[in-house]
């Protein structure tokens, strides 16, 4: 069963599955704009950490900096829709390759580093990017740029969350399938030997340090995507987008799971969306609510939901021990028999 949904085709008929089952759920759950928001919201940040996703679960680096590619990709849209009046679809590509491009110099400054000193420069760079956007008045300073346009497609606007929703599920389908090849390709054999045997890597022929940077970079696209979506169902764009809930949520939606389950952080994003759109305890709360959720992942399971359910059925398959037959003497064991 597991080698059935790990194999090819059955990546094909769960993603037939989820993507009709999404499709079809804000309708059953009365197709109102409230549901169609959160639906958008859980493709748009699920797409997020599918960026986060490769590089902690291929990679095995804690990147703390994926909000300055999300946030890259939210400004460029923004810039290019609101004062230069650009195409949507233009600003997504000049987007995803600024990202890159950020990616690349990230990637090329950490390009020695490993574990925490990765995390604390990527850290360091979400930083950087805040008090960027927040002081220099390109970005429009605290308040942020205003007046995002709805996206058009055709020459027709998507005014209405129902109308948006579509957009974000193609997108959603298109990281999935991009994050399934990239599993299965030389690449992320080499991330994987990167992450695992550092060692046996160069004798394998992979050029592991080559390896961090694509793999880095790569990951870039999908969080630009992610912020390209959210500028629009948003209309608005502002520095909260480095705060450290966005990242808190991409972390949790990758660890809660496990690693390397496909359709993990998707199930994931769509548990704390719906917590933070319907079962809301109010900001500082729920970041509390976030943060927590991620600390008990980490202490009782390495391998999140995934390493819970192994060991329950672990528990549960474990032969009992038999009891001592009711009939007759009690067996005497080797180390207590006497010498005759």
């Amino acid at each position: 069963m597991k080698k059935f949904l790990t194999s090819p085709l059955g990546h094909v008929i769960g993603a037939v599955v989820v993507f009709a089952a999404m499709f079809v759920l804000p309708i059953a759950f009365g197709g109102g704009n409230r549901i169609y928001t959160t639906f958008t919201l859980i493709a748009i940040f699920a797409i997020a950490s599918y960026g986060m996703d490769i590089i902690l679960s291929d990679l095995g680096e804690v990147s703390l900096g994926q909000t300055v590619f999300w946030a890259a990709g939210a400004y460029t849209t923004a810039l290019l829709v609101i004062k230069a009046e650009w195409d949507p679809f233009l600003s997504l590509i000049v987007a995803v390759l600024i990202s890159m491009a950020i990616a690349l110099l990230l990637g090329m400054v950490t390009i020695r580093t490993r574990e925490f000193v990765f995390s604390l420069v990527t850290y360091a760079s979400a930083i950087i990017a805040s008090a960027i956007v927040t002081n220099v008045p390109l970005f429009g300073g605290s308040d942020g740029l205003v007046g995002m346009p709805f996206l058009s497609i055709g020459g027709m606007e998507l005014r209405s969350a129902a109308a948006f929703y579509p957009v974000a599920l193609v997108a959603l389908a298109v990281v999935l399938y991009a994050v399934a090849r990239f599993r299965r390709s030389r690449l992320g054999l080499a991330s994987r030997m990167t992450h695992l045997n550092p060692e046996l890597t160069a004798t394998m022929g992979f050029d592991g340090r080559k390896t961090r940077v694509l793999v880095f970079m790569l990951s870039a696209p999908a969080s630009a995507l992610a912020g390209w979506l959210y500028a629009y169902q948003r209309a608005y764009v502002g520095p909260d987008l480095l705060d450290q809930f966005f990242l808190l949520l991409m972390l949790t939606a990758v660890i809660l799971p496990g690693k390397r389950i496909l359709f993990g952080p998707l199930f994931a994003t769509a548990i704390l969306v719906v917590q933070q759109q319907h079962f809301s305890f109010g900001g500082d709360i729920d970041k509390i609510v976030l943060g927590g959720v991620l600390a008990l992942v980490l202490l009782t399971s390495k391998d999140g939901l995934a390493g819970w359910f192994r060991a329950i059925a672990a528990a549960m398959n474990r032969p009992k021990a038999t009891e001592p037959a009711s009939d007759g003497p009690p067996a005497r064991t080797v180390l207590s028999q006497e010498r005759p």
